[in-house]
């Protein structure tokens, strides 16, 4: 089985496409799929499909740090363009009262906005959250129900968050957080109780260089990978083949490929 990178930042100017996806093969990463977090990035995540449909799928969404940029006129057109071949699920959304670059209450009407378009169009949402736990759940306990299903992306939570997302019926992405030995602590705790068919692996790249991966490099890349499966399947007494497949398969699911 190949890997599948469900989480990349392929519009950074540090992830080149052609270079970073010729490189992602070369270490058996054969599938990625692209987070888009602003309008603005809609219709190049679309031409990089179509550049490379065997390879790449994406995601529509606003984040939460963008929330304040949303407009009336993004919501029709995200609805079309979620229907176009190759666009896999509604996000990245979420909620994130961490920074707090949009207002809260900004944040969770455009965040409901798009959990409603997820329900009219049949689309999974990909999820991003950081320090907003309750009003999160709160919202997918309305919405979950009428979903198809979504990903947890980037879990760095505890046990009982994990498990309060599972209880939705959400996958569980898992990156590089996995190997920094001070602030991946609740993740490794956690990813010990972590249903293997609930399991999807990411990198976020070309942020969450895996630490314990050597030579140390400034940015992260899908090519590393599999580092994050090795790790894990290390850290759960798997084999590494197990963690492999089930992640690559369980990705093909959640995004309907």
């Amino acid at each position: 089985m190949p890997w599948f990178d469900a989480g990349v930042n392929l519009f950074d100017d540090r992830m080149p496409a052609e270079a970073t996806i010729s490189q992602a093969k070369q270490e058996g990463v054969e599938r990625l799929c692209l987070i888009t977090t602003h309008p603005d990035e809609w219709s190049v995540a679309e031409q990089l499909y179509q550049q490379y449909p065997d390879t790449l799928c994406y995601t529509l969404g606003i984040h939460p740090h963008h929330a304040k940029d949303a407009k009336p006129l993004h919501w029709d057109t995200l609805i079309t363009m979620a229907q176009s071949p190759g666009a896999v699920a509604i996000g990245e959304c979420g909620l994130d009262y961490n920074r707090d670059f949009s207002p809260r209450q900004t944040q969770r009407e455009v965040f409901e906005k798009q959990l409603s378009i997820a329900v009219q169009l049949n689309k999974p949402v990909y999820l991003h959250e950081r320090e907003a736990f309750g009003d999160q759940c709160a919202l997918l306990n309305r919405y979950m129900p009428t979903l198809p299903g979504g990903i947890a992306h980037c879990f760095t939570g505890n046990v009982k968050e994990m498990q309060s997302y599972l209880a939705l019926g959400l996958y569980i992405g898992i990156t590089g957080w996995l190997c920094d030995e001070k602030r991946g602590e609740a993740l490794r705790e956690a990813v010990l109780s972590l249903p293997l068919d609930k399991l999807i692996l990411e990198t976020d790249a070309p942020y969450l260089y895996p630490k314990t991966r050597k030579p140390r490099q400034r940015n992260n890349a899908p090519a590393f990978l599999p580092h994050v499966g090795h790790a894990l399947a290390t850290l759960i007494n798997q084999p590494v083949e197990n963690v492999e497949m089930t992640s690559y398969k369980n990705s093909i699911a959640l995004f309907n490929l």
